[in-house]
């Protein structure tokens, strides 16, 4: 990799028992452009979270004290960790110990002897999928909603910032992944929007649907409590991916930058961007991004 300034660097935590014993990888990762930061435990990982938030973790399963699957567990019940990827690298080869790593949230699970190059290859690979993640996911909040997704089950899948600060406000939250049954209502076919009261505010909460395998969004979106009409852009309905496009139109991203940032071609970014004057009555640019900035017309 060319060289990079230090403060541009992607930071990468490896979590291991036993570090000296992981030389090899630690030198190839910095070579690679990588910072590298080491802790010997889970609870060591969880304290240097507090400090820095790496852009992925590479993790141990098996370790004194707190096991790697447990803290993957904690890292991904905390919303402002929950989005770093972490790639198990362990002796344990047991199908049941696999899905364990994918079951308590790893992205990806590498058996030792570690082959350095092939741990930077998937390394690669997680933290830029991750970064394109976070960039639709801030994009999401920036536009002034919160996403959701729910599995079969009921149960928080993912959720974006926003919507994790909502839900932590709503009485009757839970601490075991599920939703509030005053958020769940509106998972029921019949019932597509709830309107929640909070502190000073109204939150609306609708479902958009499935995607992926078995699982549902919810838009959320905050209104003023004695709103006397719901707004233009709540009432547009659009897609989450419309929504995407629109922020990204508020933020001054030209189509072709949009198409980068979402990885789309330019043309594919016209046609969603058609899509959301017809549904919010606009002709120009500059009118749909004053509407998602929260513009009268």
């Amino acid at each position: 990799m060319l060289a990079t300034p230090e403060s541009q660097r992607p930071v990468v935590l490896v979590v291991d028992d036993a570090p000296s014993s992981l030389g090899m990888l630690c030198d190839t990762l910095e070579n690679e452009g990588y910072t590298v930061l080491v802790a010997r435990d889970g609870d060591a990982a969880l304290q240097r979270l507090e400090l820095v938030v790496p852009d992925a973790i590479l993790m141990d399963g098996v370790m004194p004290g707190l096991s790697g699957f447990d803290t993957c567990r904690q890292i991904k019940a905390n919303p402002a960790w929950a989005h770093i990827p972490v790639i198990f690298m362990t002796g344990l080869s047991e199908t049941p110990h696999v899905l364990e790593g994918f079951a308590c949230g790893g992205v990806d699970y590498v058996v030792k002897p570690l082959r350095a190059q092939e741990v930077v290859a998937r390394l690669h690979t997680h933290t830029r999928n991750a970064r394109m993640t976070r960039l639709a996911r801030d994009a999401v909040d920036v536009a002034g909603f919160g996403v959701v997704l729910v599995d079969a089950r009921g149960r928080v899948a993912w959720r974006s910032p926003q919507a994790a600060l909502w839900l932590q406000m709503i009485d009757g939250a839970t601490q075991d992944g599920r939703l509030p049954d005053s958020v769940s209502t509106a998972l029921d076919v019949d019932a597509a929007q709830s309107l929640l009261t909070l502190d000073g505010f109204q939150l609306s909460v609708r479902n958009m649907g499935r995607v992926g395998i078995g699982e549902t969004m919810l838009l959320l979106e905050q209104h003023a409590a004695h709103a006397s009409a719901p707004s233009r852009l709540t009432n547009a309905a659009l897609t989450p991916r419309e929504t995407e496009v629109l922020s990204w139109l508020a933020k001054g991203k030209t189509n072709r930058d949009i198409g980068d940032i979402l990885g789309m071609s330019h043309r594919t970014v016209n046609k969603h961007l058609e899509h959301v004057f017809e549904k919010l009555g606009v002709e120009t640019r500059a009118a749909a991004a004053a509407l998602a900035s929260g513009s009268v017309f």
